[in-house]
Formats: C-alpha cells, structure tokens, sequence
C-alpha cells in the first residue's frame, strides 16, 4: 500500500515539477518572436494557464506526502536513520518540511497574483512568487529522492 501511495507522490511530484518549470521558464526568458525552434515554443507559452494546474497539484503532493506518506516515515524510517547517524539527510529533509509548508502558504497569493496577468504591476510579483515555488519543488524533489535512495521505506 505504502508503495503504491509512494508512487503516486512521485509521479504528482514531477508533473509539478515539469509545470513550474516550464512556467517559470517563460516568464523569466523574454517572449520567443518567432521561429519554430523548440525553445522557441518553450518561451512562448501562456504561463497563466499553468497557474491551477500549480495549485491543484501542490496540494495534492503535499496532501499525499504529508498525510499518507509522512506518518510512516517519521515511525517507521527515521528512527532507523537516526541510529545510522544520518544528520545531513535528516536535517536536509527538515529543511524541505519547512519549505514545502512555506510553499503551501504562499499558494492563495500565488493564485491572486496570477488570476490577472494582464496587470503589468503584478510582473515583478508573479516572477518572484513562480521562482520561489520552482525552487521549493525542485528542492523537495531532490531531497525526497536523497532520502529515498539512502534508506527508503520497507526497511
């Protein structure tokens, strides 16, 4: 069972990845003008249609991670880690506790923000909001495979 939910955390977690990404990419590169080169299309998405698919798929990862997947791990791993004296991997995955919870709380701004687009004085604030959360996923997604590739479950 506990496998199954694992999996389905991760596949959510790169389908976020892969959507803040991309999001994030176009709206820090400038605007393709032309051509029909893959990166060129990669830049000239609409990067506010990424916006609830964002949020949809934070909550999701987090609402699977936190509350299927986080109980076990804090009784069944890390315990295990702990008497390994594994502090770096541990301390990392507390960092990402903090940072995908301080991600979760930024998401009602990240949606007001995006919910007009147009307005160029919200430019500024959608670039920082998309790259702070590119970096919050990329974090935890890396994290999370540390810890899984160190001991993971079914110890």
């Amino acid at each position: 069972m506990i496998t199954a939910v694992l999996m389905a955390h991760g596949i959510l977690a790169v389908f976020l990845l892969g959507a803040l990404t991309h999001q994030a990419l176009a709206v820090w590169w400038r605007p393709a003008r032309g051509g029909g080169s893959l990166f060129a299309s990669f830049r000239a998405v609409r990067a506010e249609r990424y916006a609830n698919t964002v949020i949809i798929l934070f909550a999701l990862t987090y609402g699977i991670g936190g509350g299927l997947i986080y109980p076990a791990y804090r009784y069944e791993v890390r315990p295990v880690l702990e008497q390994l004296r594994l502090n770096t991997v541990l301390g990392m995955f507390e960092l990402k506790e903090h940072f995908v919870t301080v991600g979760l709380a930024l998401l009602p701004v990240y949606w007001y923000f995006w919910k007009q687009p147009d307005a160029p004085a919200t430019v500024t604030a959608r670039k920082m909001l998309t790259l702070i959360l590119a970096l919050v996923v990329w974090y935890a997604f890396v994290v999370g495979h540390l810890l899984n590739n160190t001991r993971g479950f079914g110890i």
